[in-house]
Order: structure tokens, then sequence, then C-alpha cells
């Protein structure tokens, strides 16, 4: 069941963008929460990629 949104914060899946060009199988993807209000853009974070073994930004998907 998915978690209901209190207010402004809402659940949203983070999914690597270089793992996407290479090609290669599998995917790394994250859920966090963010505040809707204050950033309305799509987030972009540094997260571990573990099939790649190393940091890559991380954006925010539908």
């Amino acid at each position: 069941m998915a978690k209901k949104a209190k207010g402004n914060r809402i659940q949203v899946i983070l999914e690597c963008t270089e793992h996407k060009e290479s090609g290669q199988p599998g995917t790394s993807r994250y859920i966090t929460v963010k505040n809707r209000k204050n950033t309305p853009d799509r987030m972009e974070l540094k997260k571990y990629n573990p099939i790649l073994r190393r940091m890559t930004v991380h954006r925010e998907i539908k």
C-alpha cells in the first residue's frame, strides 16, 4: 500500500542517469521524500550505484 502524503511532502524515486546510458542490465534506484513547495523541480542527488561501484548522479523520475 502506498504511503499517504502529508501536506507538501511527497515520495519520489531517484534513478541513476549514467547506468541508463551505459546499456548494462539492471538499474539503481532510491526512494526518498521531498517538499513539493521548496523544490518544485526534479531532484538530482549523488548516490552510490552498486552495479557500477561508484557515486553517480541520480535524477528524479515519475
